[in-house]
């Protein structure tokens, strides 16, 4: 049972998707969007405080209670040091170690459904958090986190994250993923010991992720504090912009952009060729990030009838529609990966010491290439994703424009946004097919 992690997770490498589909998927999208947001949706309808029928009884009870609670984080506490144990005594060897599998796939990837499903579960089941519970109780923070840091720390951790993932040329390397960790949970865990538990909302990158995510989660909570389903896109709406907001979505859509730009041959050879394969990554990785974070911006303030200090407003009011855009494309990039090398990674956590183990007896058990098996049903799936997550993110765009935007100037007013969405979404189907 091997599992190879040369460069993070890859992406796109793993299928191709047809041109056709790629010209297919951004016509569709361009019709779809000007129709919603022209003939449609001429009226606000999305309400963040509206949730649909309450989950049972017994589902809500359970979910609540705190002794479940408890024994789900004791159990989260308890999986960290499982993994601490590939990390310090498993193979050095990436192909026979979890390490790698377990933080570019089964975190960085699986958080995606879990928060879509379980809604902002990392806080709750946070190790992090747990640990400063159990060590300092309700104990006040030594220092009070200012406002204006808001998830600014987060979103330099999830860059940092990318980094390693994307540019370090040795990121499938069991030392270099260890490392990696181990500065992670320094910085979380000193940091709260600092700043109390509201470092964790600030500063852990998967828990920043986690809560953005589960902003469209089909599960939530009503005014009363009772668990019910939910429109997601009612749920979307709900999103409150704070400092960070805006380059945490930026990093994540930059960098899932810049994973199928890896992938493409002419980029390959100039950094291999370069002499400095690392430096030319972190600089296509930060240009990637910046483009996102630039176009956005510039679309946001493309409205008239309104003051400057308004217009500042508007890139925090409105980013939660590019929310659907990075679900749609983190599915569409890395689903194969999630499910396929998931498998993997989950069998060789069986024996993360690679010392004989055979937990749960699913050491002997084989990978299933249930999706790369069958390539045309992917390739569809790849497209319908980042066209999905446009509709989506074109719809709360659209409404939060009816609101916020002054009459005369509701339609105009968001044609720039429009236009950069639909240059995500071809860019997005150009990067998967040309990887």
């Amino acid at each position: 049972m091997s599992l190879v992690v040369a460069h993070g997770i890859g992406g796109s490498t793993d299928l191709p998707i047809p041109f056709t589909y790629a010209l297919i998927g951004g016509a569709w999208a361009l019709t779809f969007s000007f129709v919603i947001t022209i003939l449609v949706w001429k009226t606000p309808r999305l309400d963040p405080e509206r949730v649909g029928s309450r989950l049972p009884a017994v589902l809500a009870a359970v979910s609540d209670d705190a002794r479940v609670r408890g024994v789900l984080r004791m159990l989260a506490v308890a999986l960290v040091g499982w993994v601490a144990i590939a990390a310090f005594a498993g193979s050095s060897e990436p192909s026979r170690n979890p390490l790698s599998g377990f933080l570019y796939v089964l975190v960085w990837v699986g958080l995606v459904p879990a928060s879509l499903l379980l809604g902002p579960f990392w806080r709750v089941l946070s190790p992090w958090r747990t640990l400063h519970r159990w060590v300092f109780r309700d104990r006040s923070p030594l220092v009070r986190l200012p406002a204006w840091v808001g998830v600014w720390p987060g979103a330099l951790g999830l860059f940092a994250f990318a980094w390693l993932e994307l540019a370090c040329s040795s990121n499938g390397e069991v030392w270099a993923v260890r490392a990696w960790l181990l500065c992670y949970v320094a910085v979380v865990l000193v940091g709260a010991v600092v700043f109390g538990r509201e470092w964790c909302a600030a500063a852990d990158p998967f828990e920043v992720y986690s809560t953005l995510i589960s902003h469209l989660a089909i599960v939530g909570r009503g005014p009363d504090g009772r668990l019910a389903w939910r429109n997601p896109l009612d749920a979307l709406g709900g999103l409150v912009p704070g400092p960070g907001i805006v380059t945490v979505v930026a990093v994540l859509l930059g960098s899932t952009a810049f994973d199928s730009f890896n992938a493409f041959p002419g980029w390959g050879r100039f950094v291999e060729d370069s002499g400095a394969p690392q430096l030319w990554r972190t600089v296509g990785l930060a240009c990637a990030v910046l483009i996102v974070a630039l176009s956005y911006w510039v679309s946001t303030q493309m409205v008239g009838g309104m003051t400057w200090a308004q217009r500042r407003l508007l890139p925090g009011q409105l980013i939660h529609s590019i929310v659907p855009i990075v679900v749609g494309y983190i599915f569409a990039h890395y689903l194969s990966y999630l499910v396929e090398k998931g498998q993997a990674t989950l069998i060789l956590l069986a024996d993360p010491a690679d010392a004989g183990w055979n937990v749960l007896g699913i050491s002997n058990l084989t990978v299933s290439y249930v999706l790369s098996e069958h390539q045309g049903a992917l390739a569809t799936m790849k497209v319908l994703f980042v066209l999905c997550g446009h509709v989506l993110g074109v719809i709360a765009a659209h409404d939060r424009s009816l609101r916020i935007l002054p009459k005369g100037h509701q339609l105009t007013g968001q044609l720039g946004l429009i236009v950069v969405m639909v240059a995500y979404t071809f860019g997005g189907l150009y990067l998967l097919f040309g990887g």
